[in-house]
């Protein structure tokens, strides 16, 4: 039984990349449970797995005493003598204490060990693979909906996306492709879980990213970015290169390139605008599409009063607010909205 474990114990480390050392250290803290749990002992005892001699023995351990009070644990002095005249008092003495039908608690003990040892090592593979996806997008196919709980297939592992991390303008259809961005990625003992979102800003601004090559190179670079998930994002580009505009590479030849993450983002709207670090010159790209006519900075209170056409104060708010909503969030200034008329 020993002989063919250890070359199972080879196998394994050859082909999943289990060190053996590794196993025979599980395997042996299991027998010491299992052999204690069978046979009802409570004596301290060694397990001696030996791959030279193919051999798993059970020894118990006793200590050398004057006067013996628990015979589980303890030889009396003249008993060790008759072992071994050099035994002394306080010496541990090891019986070999092997029960005849060990073997099959061994074998079965071991498959149970070398499972255990497959399936963690294959959590440890995965979670390896996945944790460098944190913080990233990847796609990933509806299976099924359980209520309101999506159920996805990401690359060899499943995923819920859970209600307040969808948007209520997608339509999760069985089969359909999408790209969610990867929050958090948990090592737990039920496997691999992944905690993913299509509602994150940081699904618009890693689509950015891979959509538009110089954001990659660092040509331009993302200053900020607000958004209501299904509904409107904005978000503020500068370049590095004064020959490069930051918004008009952002939307690309005939608008393709946002349209492209417009269509990922299931027609969610984007409004890019340029940043600036001067903050009338900020806020005001910030209200975009609206026009402003003047606007003065409170520095001490971070506040802008901002005039505009009688005509665009209600385009200046948006409906609901959420034109100088997302505003006030890209910028992080709050914005007092006038008509020119007031």
């Amino acid at each position: 039984m020993a002989e063919s474990l250890f070359k199972i114990f080879d196998d394994i480390e050859r082909e999943k990349g289990i060190r053996k050392d590794v196993i025979i250290d599980a395997l042996n803290n299991a027998l010491i449970s299992a052999y204690k749990k069978n046979y009802g002992a409570v004596e301290d005892v060694r397990v001696d797995i030996n791959e030279k001699t193919n051999a798993i023995k059970i020894f118990a351990k006793k200590t050398v005493v004057e006067t013996v009070e628990n015979r589980e644990q303890e030889i009396s002095i003249e008993e060790a003598k008759k072992i071994s005249g050099a035994y002394e008092i306080g010496d541990i003495v090891e019986f070999e204490c092997t029960p005849a039908d060990f073997g099959r608690i061994a074998a079965q003990t071991a498959r149970n060990v070398v499972l255990q040892r497959m399936r963690e090592a294959e959590r440890e593979r995965m979670f390896d693979e996945y944790s460098d996806r944190q913080n990233d997008i990847m796609t990933a196919v509806v299976r099924h909906i359980e209520k309101r709980n999506v159920m996805l297939e990401i690359g060899n592992t499943e995923s819920v996306l859970m209600p307040n991390e969808q948007v209520r303008s997608d339509k999760y259809d069985i089969g359909e492709r999408y790209k969610v961005f990867v929050v958090e990625v948990a090592n737990s003992v039920k496997g691999i879980q992944l905690l993913v979102s299509r509602s994150h800003p940081g699904l618009v601004r890693r689509l950015f990213e891979l959509e538009i090559p110089e954001i990659k190179t660092g040509v331009i670079k993302i200053m900020g970015l607000s958004r209501e998930p299904g509904s409107r994002t904005k978000i503020a580009v500068m370049s590095t290169d004064e020959n490069v505009d930051p918004v008009g590479t952002c939307i690309g030849p005939k608008g393709m390139r946002v349209q492209n993450i417009i269509e990922e983002l299931r027609g969610e709207k984007i409004d890019i605008i340029k940043y600036s670090e001067n903050p009338a010159e900020y806020v005001s790209q910030a209200l975009s599409p609206a026009k402003v006519v003047s606007i003065e900075v409170d520095e001490a209170n971070k506040m802008c009063s901002v005039v505009v056409p009688d005509d665009q104060l209600s385009l200046a708010i948006g409906k609901e607010g959420q034109n100088a909503r997302l505003a006030a969030r890209l910028t992080g200034w709050k914005i007092d909205l006038k008509s020119d008329k007031q």
